[in-house]
């Protein structure tokens, strides 16, 4: 049996018909915005979030990046979680390339409230930075493929229309959380200022992520990506795996999500395990008993062919993808009753 590799859904590969895509894609010069596969997508993905513009980039750092940097000025500060993806997996690019703070929230999981937004915003003085931003990331990655509660996501537009904020959605495996709630895609587009989708997830494709959001918004976009050097050029076959993605890829998530919760039960009864955070997506962390370290637990997985990531001390991460196949589900399953330390 291939290697069951849950150390992130980013491991995926290409299927043969996606590559069939890639391979027939008709391209130009994006820079020129003479792609047509890449124009296609951006309006694709702008229309199913019904948002004016979007903008295709390399990576969700990036998109993530683009975003703070046009909605910032230097000296500004940004709210967000202090487990969230900009903040602890972004190389510090928050201050690095925006020349902005942060303000950090201990949210729930990854989740802040509306009321954290209010109590954490800067009156008007010359001694403090201006909160011109507040960023949310749906799943959250350290959470645990956690889901915001829409309503709470409406209670935190509402605080920073209020106070002159824009809004931004760090929405990597956004997804994910749509398959497990009833809103739509043009939900979220109708509240936030930006959104950040990628496409290398729990999507499947090799390369790419978009930023969407107004015409103008996106327009600063594209200054921002040359600067940070993420102007394409055919990048029309890589968008062309993101267009079959969004056709072919986005319905069977909820297997990916059955999947983590098999495993997360089989977890609960094993004696080396001291906790599992309740899966709701496709990610699973739970904490090892203080005598078993990652490593230990590690080394005895790749015995069984078996690949998951250390995500902390003593706590492991696992992550569901449309690669890890029935097969290999139950192989772990059998893996993990028969573990003994």
């Amino acid at each position: 049996m291939k290697i069951a590799d849950l150390r992130s859904d980013t491991f995926t590969k290409p299927s043969k018909r996606m590559l069939e895509a890639m391979f027939n894609a008709e391209v130009g010069d994006d820079v020129f915005g003479e792609d047509p596969t890449v124009n296609k997508l951006e309006d694709k993905i702008s229309a199913l979030f019904g948002m004016e513009a979007a903008i295709y980039c390399p990576s969700g750092t990036q998109t993530n990046q683009i975003a703070i940097r046009v909605h910032t000025n230097p000296g500004d500060e940004v709210i967000c979680d202090t487990d969230s993806h900009i903040y602890r997996f972004e190389g510090g690019g928050i201050s690095y390339n925006s020349l902005v703070s942060a303000r950090l929230i201990d949210g729930d999981r990854g989740r802040i409230t509306a009321k954290d937004v209010y109590e954490n915003i800067n009156p008007e003085s010359i001694h403090q930075p201006r909160t011109t931003l507040v960023s949310l990331e749906n799943t959250s990655n350290k959470g645990g493929g956690s889901c915001y509660d829409f309503n709470e996501i409406l209670k935190i537009r509402k605080a920073c229309t209020e106070n002159n904020i824009k809004l931004h959605l760090d929405g990597a495996r956004l997804f994910n959380a749509l398959a497990e709630s009833n809103e739509t895609p043009k939900q979220y587009g109708e509240v936030f200022d930006s959104i950040s989708i990628c496409f290398s997830k729990g999507l499947g494709t090799p390369v790419g992520s978009v930023l969407l959001g107004t015409k103008d918004f996106i327009f600063e976009a594209r200054r921002v990506r040359k600067v940070f050097g993420g102007a394409m050029r055919q990048s029309g076959f890589l968008a062309a795996a993101c267009i079959y993605a969004l056709d072919h890829n986005i319905d069977r998530l909820v297997e990916d999500h059955k999947k983590t919760k098999a495993i997360a039960e089989t977890l609960k009864s094993c004696n080396y395990v001291k906790s599992v955070f309740e899966p709701e997506t496709n990610i699973l962390i739970f904490k090892l008993i203080d005598s078993v370290t990652n490593q230990m637990f590690l080394n005895e997985l790749d015995k069984h062919n078996i690949k998951a990531m250390g995500f902390g001390p003593q706590h492991i991460r696992m992550v569901t993808h449309l690669d890890f196949t029935d097969e290999m589900l139950n192989h772990t399953i059998k893996s993990l009753k028969e573990l003994n330390f």
